[in-house]
This record gives structure tokens, C-alpha cells and sequence, in this order.
């Protein structure tokens, strides 16, 4: 039997669209009813869900670069897709941290007023914070404790609680078992040409050995060159800058040749990572390098904007409540404080200490490689 035609179709709507209705009904905090709230309770509720839904749309973009650099072979036009993609996360989390600017309108007096009942409830148990976390990179162990309680344990404790405990245990074991954004990066520049050498050509190791001795030669005539200029125009006693220097030296050529990582195979994985990150970095002028360097900078972006977000929470804690014990326990600020402290992408912050003026960079070898092909 067809259809009648003459039976008006439904046409969307913005309410139904956007699901208005069950979305405007979630700020009835504990009570379940906002109308039972005062105006500085509803202010915190909508604030923190608010977050929360950036916080679902970083997941979603994290995943999507994650799986565009998961690639055996990364095609070159995925690359300015992951590039743009990231810049909306750092434009996301450059909002997350304004809306701390919202959340400083309350008073002491006024978070006081309900603070106490939100105990033992935590920003700490905000799941989607820990999966951005794991989907990163960073690794559990490295993970600034809550006291001395293991995150997942404390998680794990919760979660036969509530419905919404057990999503966010199933979030956060799930996310265990994917691959972070940081291991497909890592994957995606271990396989930089340098000097024209891929990773699976015969030769690739001696070349890379040959890039990182050169540079690591010019690291250290840089460094002399810096000091000889120090101790001439008398800045600082010569003993204690010739110290300094050393140690600078050494710390930068321990890092391009991964002497700080004990297994041979996954040191000669991370020296050439890490050779193709500066050699980026070095010579990131030629034109098959510009999507590249942009996409490591993206990805430091997005790092610094985390550890922004971080403080930002972190002062305006600070401005609320002082260094009182945290609702769920915690030290507070100061634990908040210990979690600035945290970067995703070590290496490519590394990297930037060791960087040379173009003068000092080793001649590039097979330049031809890096340009466009003519039409």
C-alpha cells in the first residue's frame, strides 16, 4: 500500500535536532529538580557539563588524527586533514580554559553554600578527562596520583555505584587496549626519509647513524661557540658556564642517540623517531616537510594548551577555595598543581632544546628528494 501523499512530511526542527528537550532537563543536580537550586549551583552544573561535551568532541577528533597516522603507509593528503583537525582541538581546549573566566564568578561564600555536598564526588572522577589522557598517551604509572590511589582502582571502586560508573570503567578499559595518538605519531615520523632514507631500504641505519653524528658534532661545536662568546664578554665565571655547557652537550647528544633507552631494538626504534623528528625540525623549509612540521606543531599545541587548561583549573581553584582538601580527599591545588607538570609528547618538546640555527645544520644530502615534482 503506497504512502499518502497528501499526508504532510515532518520537517526537522531545531529542538529536536539538537534533543533540546532531554538536554535542558539534565541541571537537577542531586536534588534532581533546579528549581530546588540557587542560581551559583546551576551556574557550577552547566559549567562542568559544558566541558564535559567538549571533552567528547576532543575524543572524537583525538581518534580521528589518531586513526589517520595509524596507517601503514600515511597517504600525504591525510596529512593537512590531521593538521586541521588538531588545530580544532586546541581552539577546543583554548575555550575549556575560558570557561574557568565563568567559573571565578563564583564566590568562596557561594561554592560554600553546596560544596559540601558534592563530597566524596571529584573533577578527578571526570572519565573523558582520563581517556583523553590514555588516548594521548600518557601512561598510567605516569599518571600524577590521587593521594595514593591508582586511578583505575579508584575508578573500579566506584563504578558498581552507578549506571554512569560503569560506563566510565568500560571508557577507560576500552581505551586501554587502543592505540594513543602519541604511539601513531611516533609510528608515522619513525618513518621520515632523512637524507633521502627510508626505514625499509637497505642502508636506512647507516644513513641515520651518519645524520646524528654530524649533527650531534654540530650540537656540540654550537655550544662552544655559545660559551666562547659568554666567557668574552664576561657574563658568568668561565668554570661554571664550561660546566653548564658540558652537561648541556651531553644531555643533548644522549637524546639523539637514545642513550637513555636500554633495549637495543627499541633504541635503534627511538634513535631514528627521534632523528626524524629534528631532521623535520632542521629542515622544515622544504616543501615535502611543510606538512609535516606543521603537524608536529600542532601536536605541541595541543600539549601546551592541556597544560594551560590545567592551570587555569588550577587558579581558579586556587581563587575559590584556597588550598582547602579537595571534595574527593585530594590535596587540592596542590595536587592540580602536580598535574601541570604533565606533557604527552616528551620528545618532540625535547627536540627543541637541541635544535641548531640553519647555518649549524648538516648539509643537506639529496635535497632533490624533499622538493615538488614539476608538472
Amino acid at each position: 500500500m503506497s504512502e499518502d501523499s497528501s499526508k504532510p512530511k515532518s520537517t526537522p526542527n531545531y529542538w529536536d535536532y539538537l534533543e533540546l528537550k532531554p538536554l535542558l532537563g539534565l541541571q537537577g543536580g542531586l536534588e534532581k529538580d533546579e528549581t530546588q537550586l540557587h542560581t551559583d549551583e546551576l551556574h557550577f552544573i552547566i559549567t562542568h557539563q559544558a566541558l564535559e561535551l567538549w571533552f567528547k568532541l576532543i575524543l572524537a577528533e583525538i581518534r580521528d588524527a589518531r586513526d589517520s597516522l595509524s596507517s601503514p603507509k600515511v597517504p600525504e593528503e591525510s596529512i593537512p586533514h590531521v593538521v586541521h583537525h588538531l588545530g580544532r582541538v586546541n581552539e577546543i581546549l583554548k575555550l575549556a580554559g575560558d570557561t574557568f573566566s565563568v567559573m571565578e564568578t563564583l564566590t568562596p561564600q557561594d561554592f560554600m553554600s553546596f560544596r559540601d555536598k558534592l563530597t566524596p564526588a571529584s573533577g578527578f572522577q571526570s572519565f573523558q578527562m582520563r581517556e583523553m589522557e590514555l588516548l594521548m598517551g600518557v601512561h598510567w604509572e605516569s599518571r600524577v596520583k590521587y593521594g595514593n590511589v591508582d586511578p583505575l582502582d579508584h575508578i573500579r571502586k566506584l563504578a558498581k555505584d552507578s549506571p554512569a560508573g560503569e560506563l566510565a570503567l568500560s571508557r577507560l578499559e576500552h581505551v586501554l587496549q587502543e592505540t594513543s595518538l602519541k604511539d601513531a605519531m611516533r609510528s608515522w615520523v619513525y618513518r621520515t626519509p632523512i637524507f633521502g632514507s627510508q626505514p625499509h631500504q637497505e642502508g636506512d641505519a647507516a644513513v641515520v647513524d651518519h645524520f646524528v653524528q654530524a649533527y650531534g658534532e654540530s650540537v656540540r661545536a654550537h655550544h662552544n661557540s655559545q660559551y666562547d662568546r659568554l666567557v668574552a664578554t664576561s657574563v658568568g665565571r668561565a668554570e661554571e658556564l664550561r660546566t653548564r655547557y658540558d652537561k648541556t652537550t651531553a644531555t643533548a647528544l644522549s637524546y639523539i642517540n637514545a642513550e637513555d633507552i636500554e633495549d637495543t631494538k627499541e633504541r635503534a626504534y627511538v634513535k631514528r623517531y627521534r632523528a626524524g623528528i629534528i631532521f623535520i625540525e632542521s629542515y622544515r623549509e622544504l616543501p615535502l616537510l611543510a606538512w609535516p612540521r606543521l603537524l608536529i606543531d600542532a601536536l605541541v599545541s595541543v600539549d601546551a594548551q592541556m597544560v594551560n587548561f590545567r592551570h587555569r583549573h588550577a587558579r581558579a581553584v586556587e581563587k575559590i577555595i584556597g588550598r582547602r582538601v579537595g571534595t574527593g580527599g585530594s590535596s587540592g591545588v596542590n595536587y592540580l598543581d602536580e598535574t601541570t607538570k604533565i606533557r604527552v609528547f616528551h620528545d618532540l618538546w625535547t627536540a627543541r632544546t637541541v635544535l641548531l640555527p640553519k647555518e649549524r645544520r648538516p648539509t643537506l644530502e639529496n635535497a632533490e628528494f624533499y622538493q615538488f615534482e614539476s608538472l
